[in-house]
């Protein structure tokens, strides 16, 4: 079976990869189909992704997930926190019974290049530059031109997961300001909403695969 990647946090706390390769018959025979999906490849990813929820913590409720306004699943009762993310041919999830989580998996991709302005803000530039100064000639980083980019928007994209209301400005409301360059490795980041915080995105770079993921309590 191809569990790509795991993880244990702690006690509490588990992420997962999954490598795609199975039919849909596969997933259906064990996942309930919740919402209507027409793209086959992304109801694939779908349910893969629920699929995976299992996989790490074998009594979770899949009839008990729901989808909130700002399409975020979760579960009423938050016997678990969970977040799940699809690129590809890859699912990944994250799950705790004691803390809020995030996460994302991309694959690098030019098109970063083109929106980053979006996400990013004059100071985290910097940062990005200053990181590839300092890298050492066999880095990752250094073999796929995109692939810092791409990790700064998956990490992005975790933090917004794991607050979970929506309406957040990235460029302005997630702001990194440092970056462990080491794989495994940490991005520092300060989060401001109605409160701010200090967090830490943590990451994994497999190939061209990123994946970022955040385990963190966060109260308003």
């Amino acid at each position: 079976m191809p569990l790509f990647y795991q993880q244990d946090i702690n006690e509490t706390t588990k992420l997962g990869i999954w490598n795609i390769k199975e039919s849909e018959a596969f997933f259906l025979s064990a996942v309930p189909l919740q919402r209507e999906i027409t793209h086959p490849h992304k109801r694939l990813q779908h349910l893969a992704g629920r699929f995976l929820l299992r996989q790490l913590f074998p009594d979770f409720p899949y009839d008990l997930i729901r989808i909130a306004d700002t399409r975020k699943p979760f579960l009423q009762n938050e016997a678990y926190h969970f977040s799940i993310s699809h690129c590809g041919d890859f699912a990944a999830a994250i799950v705790s019974s004691t803390h809020r989580v995030g996460i994302d998996v991309e694959n690098s991709t030019p098109k970063m290049d083109r929106i980053r302005d979006k996400f990013l803000n004059p100071s985290e530039k910097i940062l990005i530059d200053n990181t590839i100064d300092l890298l050492s000639p066999d880095h990752p980083f250094n073999f796929d031109q995109w692939l810092l980019l791409t990790l700064f928007w998956s990490a992005k994209e975790s933090v917004f997961k794991w607050y979970g209301d929506g309406g957040i400005d990235f460029s302005e409301q997630i702001i990194f300001t440092g970056i462990d360059s080491l794989n495994p490795g940490t991005i520092q980041c300060r989060f401001s909403k109605k409160n701010q915080v200090f967090l830490n995105v943590d990451y994994r770079i497999f190939n061209n695969l990123s994946m970022s993921f955040l385990v963190h309590n966060y109260t308003e």
